[in-house]
């Protein structure tokens, strides 16, 4: 080997997608997509719930892992790819297979994590797709809800079910492996139960935005979580006793629970004990969103989130209110870095924008054009 074979950087594996199933004997069956991308990393779907990132090694790791490659041959492999003592290539293999096995043993996983492993911002990546869609099932609204506070004028029809679920498949194969169902409100739609169940069908992790009052029917909460759904936005009415009463509903399920907090002048006030009474409850994490002139209020319960140890999400999607208005999120220090690149969003009639409420760069259609076009055009 020449001095120069012997710096020179690991040719990443051929990027695509692999399956495990386990055996059914089993005592707790799971599942496994990985998604190998061009520059080496990768993304690992467990069980359909959570999106694991993985550097260029875990990748290699997850990959073995999924080919069933021995242990003593996946670290000779690793070693002198990446030219490391063997010793430590198997410490680090097996260590990455204790992880996802204690994942696989988990409840109320987070939808997206990064395994413990060096953490890039995904945006910053090279992606042949999206790492997850936003869609706006509908932009209707529960009886009496302002009618201002959703785009319904931007949408002329919505997606029936077959067309929806000609969408996911799409979306699947082009090698998105996260969607969220939004709005509007999501839970009007009577097919919301088998379009998450498609998703699961598929391999897709799925979350749901909604105001959560229709989620304090046990048995519909339940339903939903028998076809699949994995993570939950729940947008808390801190001024609606009604709203606590679901998010105690729905809390104690298997399920991982954002609690999403808006901050206007009318509520700002509110903020302090409602943070301080969701910090008694058993939530995964906090979602922030507010007015501009309302940065300091939002300062204010951030550092008061992260005081009580609450974790903070910020790269969901933010629901449609007369709070949080087109001109608002249009605005460019309003738009997340990775929209239009980690993540896209579909209006209900299938038009795809880089994100919500940017209206003036529709980049296709998600049921008639091709997904590379679509791609291309962000």
């Amino acid at each position: 080997m020449s001095l120069f074979d012997f710096f020179k950087a690991a040719k990443p594996l051929p990027a695509g997608s692999l399956h495990y199933q386990s055996p059914a004997t089993d005592e707790k069956p799971y599942r496994l997509h990985l998604r190998l991308n061009a520059d080496g990393s990768g993304l690992l779907i467990l069980n359909a719930a959570t999106v694991l990132h993985l550097n260029a090694t875990a990748a290699e790791y997850a990959y073995h892992l999924i080919q069933g490659t021995p242990p003593e041959e996946t670290a000779k492999q690793i070693a002198k790819r990446y030219h490391v003592k063997k010793e430590q290539a198997l410490t680090d293999y097996q260590d990455f297979r204790a992880r996802i096995e204690s994942l696989v043993h988990s409840e109320d996983l987070d939808p997206v994590t990064y395994l413990g492993f060096e953490r890039a911002a995904p945006h910053s990546a090279d992606l042949t797709a999206p790492l997850r869609l936003d869609c706006a099932l509908t932009y209707r609204l529960p009886a009496g809800a302002d009618a201002a506070n959703a785009p319904a004028k931007r949408a002329d029809r919505e997606l029936d079910t077959a067309e929806w679920t000609s969408i996911l498949n799409k979306a699947w194969d082009a090698g998105v492996p996260h969607l969220t169902f939004t709005g509007g409100e999501p839970t009007l739609r009577p097919d919301l139960p088998e379009l998450i169940a498609h998703a699961e069908k598929l391999g897709m992790v799925s979350g749901l935005l909604t105001d959560g009052l229709k989620l304090a029917d046990a048995d519909y909460l339940n339903t939903l979580l028998q076809t699949g759904l994995d993570h939950l936005l729940f947008l808390l009415q801190p001024d609606n006793e009604k709203s606590w009463q679901a998010l105690d509903v729905i809390l104690p399920a298997d399920i991982y629970t954002t609690v999403h907090l808006t901050i206007t002048a009318e509520n700002a006030a509110q903020i302090p004990a409602a943070i301080e009474r969701l910090s008694q409850l058993p939530l995964n994490a906090l979602s922030l969103s507010s007015t501009h002139e309302m940065d300091e209020p939002l300062q204010n319960a951030r550092e008061q989130a992260a005081e009580a140890g609450i974790s903070l999400n910020w790269d969901l999607p933010v629901p449609y209110s007369a709070h949080n208005p087109v001109a608002l999120e249009t605005l460019a220090e309003h738009v997340p870095a990775g929209a239009g690149k980690v993540w896209l969003y579909i209006e209900p009639d299938g038009d795809v924008l880089p994100a919500q409420g940017m209206a003036d760069q529709i980049l296709g259609n998600a049921l008639t054009d091709d997904w590379q076009k679509i791609w291309k055009n962000r």
